[in-house]
């Protein structure tokens, strides 16, 4: 593929270093052309004002995007993708108006008051795990707690069996990594056939859970086709608990990391609904935005993006970036960090963001009540990201409780 421009290659510091990287390239410009580290050329969008805006810019196109990506990586290595088409064709990859027939099919399963009242729920298997926690030796919160609490929750709303959850686990984790692109499409077309003999059997025998729902989902005579369901099955799953395995492990380590911010905490529980909009904010679970691409040239930040460009907005470096956030590397739970971008804008604004800041309320705030002391128990320099340019979050995080 010809570049229009030069492209800054970015290196694996992208994902292990990320708030460096990205304050360095805050300072090159909000907006640059740059190869990420899984090889992919995009204009990456660093800058708060400038994300705020493409988010809502109708010149930015999300349809089609599977099938160009596809073309370009195949252009690249001569070979056709193997990753499910089926899981592709979702919410994030589509425009109005099929965006807003599918989006208007699953709203109304995540409002915040259809969310809220999963609370006494969630708040009984944060205090399950809690209690199996050991006390007597270090422990990986990450996979004996922040893991398992979303991954039950989405799991028993969606309708997963319990003895699928590990599986589905490990699909995902490959999915949403740098993994070599055989093991990301074998995964993909795993998760796929899962999904499609899953969705049979509810459609056979419905349930009271969503993907029950969404096999009779209908309004005024609208219904999912098979791929569409598969696709939105896919999506629903992938964020609804992500997203919140990264919010309730790196707020926790930011509270580690800031213990007069712990303290706080404890001695206000109420703050701690402001609490996770910081956390979402100053260690964002969602790394990049969905992959989008120009329809026409869009002037922006300085720069003119050529049309039938990929663009890619760092959701990560957006919520650092000085110019809307006052002392922006400081962790403050009084902050009103309201406008954050941890769940995205505009109309791809994450559908599970009333779940996810649920579970991180009620998974750190059990953590807190439960154990007086959380500390690290390997030196914080031993600590590492995952290899995901989607996603940021910890590979694990062994702690002492007490």
């Amino acid at each position: 593929m010809t570049l229009p421009v030069e492209h800054l290659r970015l290196d694996d510091s992208f994902m292990h270093d990320p708030h460096a990287v990205a304050a360095a390239l805050r300072d090159k410009g909000p907006v640059l052309p740059v190869i990420l580290p899984t090889g992919l050329p995009v204009w990456l969008v660093t800058g708060y004002e400038e994300a705020h805006s493409l988010f809502l810019d109708p010149r930015l196109s999300s349809s089609g995007v599977y099938d160009r990506l596809e073309r370009l990586r195949e252009a690249a290595d001569g070979k056709p993708s193997s990753f499910s088409s089926d899981l592709a064709r979702h919410l994030l990859n589509t425009d109005p108006p099929d965006h807003t027939r599918l989006r208007k099919l699953v709203n109304k399963a995540f409002t915040p008051r259809s969310i809220e009242r999963l609370r006494p729920r969630i708040a009984e298997i944060a205090a399950e795990l809690t209690d199996t926690l050991d006390t007597t030796k270090p422990v990986d919160l990450l996979h004996a707690y922040a893991y398992p609490l979303p991954m039950i929750v989405i799991c028993e709303l969606l309708g997963i069996p319990r003895a699928d959850r590990e599986t589905f686990g490990a699909w995902s984790n490959v999915l949403v990594s740098t993994a070599p692109p055989e093991e990301i499409g074998a995964a993909s077309e795993s998760m796929g056939r899962y999904l499609a003999g899953l969705l049979e059997d509810k459609r056979r025998s419905p349930q009271e859970d969503l993907l029950s729902g969404l096999v009779t989902a209908g309004e005024d005579g609208d219904r999912l086709s098979i791929p569409e369901m598969i696709a939105m099955s896919f999506v629903l799953l992938i964020g609804g608990y992500e997203t919140a395995v990264n919010l309730i492990a790196s707020g926790v380590l930011a509270l580690i990391r800031h213990p007069e911010q712990m303290a706080a905490l404890r001695s206000d529980p109420s703050l701690l609904p402001d609490a996770v909009e910081e956390f979402l904010r100053f260690e964002t679970p969602n790394n990049l935005s969905s992959p989008r691409y120009t329809k026409e040239p869009v002037q922006v930040g300085g720069v003119e993006i050529p049309a039938g460009q990929f663009v890619m907005i760092s959701l990560l470096s957006a919520n650092r970036d000085g110019t809307r956030f006052t002392d922006p590397n400081r962790l403050d739970i009084r902050r009103p960090a309201s406008g954050h971008l941890g769940f995205g804008h505009g109309i791809h604004f994450c559908v599970g963001a009333p779940l996810g800041r649920i579970e991180g309320e009620i998974g750190i705030g059990h953590l807190l009540t439960a154990f007086p002391r959380i500390e690290l128990a390997i030196p914080e320099a031993e600590l590492r990201w995952r290899a995901s340019t989607a996603m940021h979050g910890l590979e694990e995080l062994p702690v002492r409780l007490g």
